[in-house]
């Protein structure tokens, strides 16, 4: 028996994530390179039913849990933090209908995209005020651009966001092959290199009245402010799966192709103590952030599970539990993801073996999400009790 970290078995989607994660990793350090669009495995994600899982089944999905769901992106995340990442990400502006959508709109576009296992991207970056739009009969005339817009270039369904005359931000869902949006393709990252996460621009593009979601004079509610949860939960599971990854990756190296440093005595580089107690405590820290991040899971399971009546307590007291999850495995990915280059030594440094996306790609989702303000947060409700308000990232 060697170092593991287990995954339920007896969890039909975890099953599937795990066929799913060996096929991509055939060939995750070619893609990383490459860039671009993943477009054979997005075919098998669709293929696999996993993109309709956490749809209510009164919509036809089969009302995965969101602890199922987490544990899928961190599979992925084990040897490709793209794909975890479009994955999680496609359920962001999902939820968004199912929170925010009409009673017309939560049955036409949550069940066609049951039936079609649907892949969903966004363009609506809420920092960005890049897109406009103007009115005309019976719905909006959208131009500008937006970045950061994961998953746009493999979706059939996109969020778009755009501000009215007044500055107020409206959000639509419409297909993602409309005329009038351009997918740019040019994302440059240095990690996350196959998320699509560029610019999308806007010419001309004709939205309807009734494709708008909500509107900016209906606040949020606890229930329907879980978005940000959902995100920063996705996140976290990427730097979960991608510690774990990065630790599998370099044991298997360290075990076959690691050689001793002249000085430590030994024949075997793994009889080296400092080797020994270097995995140790990369070992010690990736349970540690897995069992913080299943926490983290099922409070945000209890929270979702309440729907709209979910109160401000329970809501805050979900996100003190991802918010630490979260800031622990990003702390984690970062240490594990470089510092097992220690233990495996100087030959395993080549852009061939590509040990190096598991660093790359849990930095570049890092600096989106910076760990110094949730800690903040965390101690505000240690020391106050106060809980954070919803918003975005909290």
């Amino acid at each position: 028996m060697h170092m593991s970290f287990t995954s339920d078995l007896s969890d039909p989607l975890v099953a599937k994530a795990i066929e799913l994660r060996q096929a991509f990793h055939r060939d995750a350090v070619a893609r990383d390179k490459a860039g671009g669009r993943p477009t054979e495995q997005i075919r098998l994600l669709k293929q696999s039913g996993l993109p309709s899982a956490q749809i209510p089944t009164r919509y036809g999905g089969k009302g995965a849990s969101w602890l199922s769901i987490l544990r899928v992106v961190r599979e992925f995340a084990r040897t490709d933090g793209s794909l975890a990442h479009l994955f999680g990400y496609h359920h962001l502006p999902l939820n968004v209908v199912l929170f925010r959508g009409s009673d017309v709109q939560r049955e036409r576009l949550l069940r066609a995209s049951a039936a079609n296992n649907f892949v969903w991207g966004n363009s609506g970056n809420a920092m960005s005020k890049t897109s406009s739009g103007r009115r005309i009969d019976h719905g909006w005339l959208v131009n500008g651009k937006r970045p950061f817009s994961s998953g746009s270039h493999i979706s059939d369904y996109i969020q778009i966001s755009f501000e009215n005359a007044d500055g107020e931000r409206l959000t639509a869902a419409v297909p993602a092959n409309r005329n009038g949006i351009v997918i740019e393709d040019d994302w440059d990252g240095i990690g996350q290199r196959q998320t699509g996460s560029g610019t999308v621009s806007f010419h001309d593009l004709e939205i309807a009245d009734d494709e708008l979601i909500s509107s900016p004079a209906v606040p949020l509610t606890p229930y329907t402010s879980l978005t940000s949860l959902l995100q920063q939960s996705v996140l976290l599971n990427v730097f979960v799966g991608s510690a774990q990854g990065a630790l599998e990756e370099g044991r298997a190296y360290t075990t076959t192709s690691s050689r001793p440093w002249i000085y430590s005595g030994v024949d075997k580089h793994t009889d080296d103590p400092w080797i020994k107690r270097q995995y140790g405590d990369l070992y010690i820290r990736t349970l540690a952030a897995t069992e913080l991040a299943d926490k983290a899971a099922r409070s945000l399971d209890d929270a979702f599970n309440q729907g709209p009546g979910l109160t401000h307590e329970d809501r805050g007291a979900a996100a003190i539990d991802i918010a630490t999850a979260n800031v622990y495995a990003g702390e984690v990915g970062l240490a594990v993801s470089s510092e097992i280059f220690e233990v495996m030594g100087a030959r395993s440094a080549t852009t061939a073996n590509g040990f190096d996306r598991f660093w790359r790609n849990v930095r570049t989702h890092t600096l989106h999400n910076p760990a110094e303000y949730k800690k903040r947060t965390l101690g505000t409700f240690l020391l106050s009790g106060e809980l954070p308000i919803p918003a975005m990232y909290r």
